[in-house]
Order: C-alpha cells, then structure tokens, then sequence
C-alpha cells in the first residue's frame, strides 16, 4: 500500500470527473452543495434538484467559482410534489442522453405532522417516495452512463427505526423525529433492496448507500420542536458536529471511489460514526430483510405510480 493510499480519504482524492454528468438532489445548501462543490472541483457536470431555484441559482455560482468553465445547472425539483419529481426527470432526459451518477441527498428532519397533496406524510414523502419515484424515472439514462452509481443518504438513526405499514401517516401515533428516523430506515431499506434487484437484473448500475454522522446542516434548527433545536442544532453543531465539508465525504466516496461493490454503506470511522473519515459501516439487519423490502418497494411502487424496468447494462 503507498502512502497515498494510507492516507485518510479526503475530497482531493476524487479521480478526474470531465465529461461525467450527476444529480445531487437539496443541492443548494449544507450536504448537498458540499457534495456539488468538490464535483464540481473535479470536472464533474452537476445538475442542482432543489426546490427554490433563486438558492439554486446562488449555490450553482457558488460552485461554479471552484473551476474556470464550470457550467453546473438548476432545476426545480419538489420532492414531495409527484408532478414536480416526473417534471423533472422529463427535463433530464430532453437534455442528457445519460446519468453517470444520482446522488439522493436532500431530507427534511423532524417537522411537525403534514400531508402533501398526496396524502402521505411529508417526512416520509420527501426523504423517501420523491427519491423513489426520482430514481426509477431516471433509470433508464443511469443503464447508460459510465460507471452508474445511485447513492442515497441515510442516518445512523435507520438502526434504532422501523416501518410502522399500518400507520405511515402518522394518524394514530406522530413523533416528529421518530418520523424522520422512519424515513431513514426506508432510505436504507430501499438503497438495499435496489441493490438486490439492479444485481438480480445484471445491471451495471450499483446502488450504494452513505451517512454523514453528525454535520451542522442548518437542519437541525428546522426541527419543529425547541428542544431538539437548542440540544442538536445550538450545542451538539456547536461541540460535536462536523462541518459539511467533512460530513459529505461520505457520499463523495460512494458516489466517486473506483471500484467500490454495489451495496455498500459508507459512514464516518469515529466513535458511533458521529465522525470522521469515510469507511465501510454496518447496515442494520432489518433494513437488509428481503420481506421488508418487497413490502416497502410495493407500496412505495403504489403511492408513486412509478414502476422500475430493469434492463441489463450492455
């Protein structure tokens, strides 16, 4: 092993990204444009989903300042709005003729309970259905990228969650964060499960799943509960979160290591995975459940009208 390879993962370990086309959903701030700011450093073309496109517009020049001739682009994309997620990958496909990698960031966290015009509870709708529908639309252009790769973004907080199917909406019981630690169970669930079916297919395209620990984001002060805003936005991003720059690099690796297996869940190396450096952590064993994940791909297939078509990479 040289001593290049010895040394701690960072983002200038990224290889060369000319002429390789993403999508880094909740683009516009914390996670979501560190991740587009070191594509972007390395040659990468990045396509910004988020759903206020003037913040949009503002982290593209942001990170079109990182490399002369960077020309990243916005579009609108409402992860909760159907409409808005099929829009979307509409204007993806009229414009790219294929997706090397689609990076399923964005998530909102702890929020009072709503329904979108769905009828789903938004948590769940956000950080897992709009990604759902997202990556099963866009399927077809990832089959032909080079190297396709589907990260989405979890939590430490999938191991202590589950899926309650008979109350998703929170109708009978709603915690605003056991809610959030529900979607990121099925965030999990469902990074496993396509990978199962893309290999079950013999598709090229990996899946591949990550976590930031703990990263001051700004999401934490959104909670809709005081005390979670004071105890993890206030003093735990103040003590012990990482900055985004550090909490990304777990999706950076998954999203541009060569080589890395479909399947596999990159977390931070410290104690707890709070933080540190990217490596291989454990997934839980009941987001690996193949019944779990049938039910929750049926449903998810249900609730969104999108059905995936698993052609083999040629």
């Amino acid at each position: 092993m040289t001593k290049e390879q010895r040394r701690p993962w960072a983002a200038d370990r990224i290889p060369d990204l000319s002429g390789r086309v993403f999508v880094v959903t909740g683009a516009n701030s914390g996670l979501g444009l560190a991740t587009t700011r070191a594509l972007v450093r390395r040659g990468g073309h990045v396509i910004l989903a988020v759903r206020d496109v003037e913040k949009g517009r503002r982290a593209a020049s942001d990170a079109a300042a990182e490399r002369p001739g960077a020309r990243p682009e916005v579009r609108r994309l409402d992860l909760a709005d159907l409409d808005s997620v099929r829009a979307f990958a509409d204007g993806v496909r009229a414009d790219h003729d294929r997706l090397d990698v689609l990076v399923n960031n964005a998530g909102v966290m702890a929020l009072p309970r709503s329904l979108t015009p769905s009828g789903h509870e938004r948590q769940f709708a956000c950080n897992h259905l709009g990604h759902f529908a997202l990556t099963g639309l866009l399927l077809d252009l990832l089959t032909a990228g080079r190297d396709p790769r589907v990260v989405t973004v979890s939590s430490v907080n999938h191991r202590k969650a589950g899926l309650d199917f008979d109350d998703l909406t929170g109708e009978r019981r709603y915690s605003p964060m056991g809610a959030y630690s529900q979607s990121k169970f099925a965030n999990a669930v469902f990074g496993w499960e396509l990978h199962r079916r893309l290999a079950e297919a013999g598709s090229r395209v990996r899946s591949l799943l990550a976590h930031p620990g703990y990263t001051a984001t700004g999401l934490q002060m959104k909670s809709s509960s005081a005390l979670l805003r004071v105890l993890l936005g206030r003093l735990g991003n103040a003590v012990l979160a990482q900055r985004p720059e550090r909490g990304a690099l777990p999706q950076l690796y998954a999203a541009t290591e060569p080589g890395l297996a479909s399947g596999l869940f990159i977390g931070p190396s410290g104690m707890a995975e709070l933080r540190g450096d990217p490596t291989e952590v454990g997934l839980a064993p009941a987001a690996a459940d193949p019944t779990t994940g049938r039910r929750l791909w049926e449903l998810s297939e249900r609730a969104t009208g999108v059905r995936y078509a698993f052609p083999a990479s040629v």
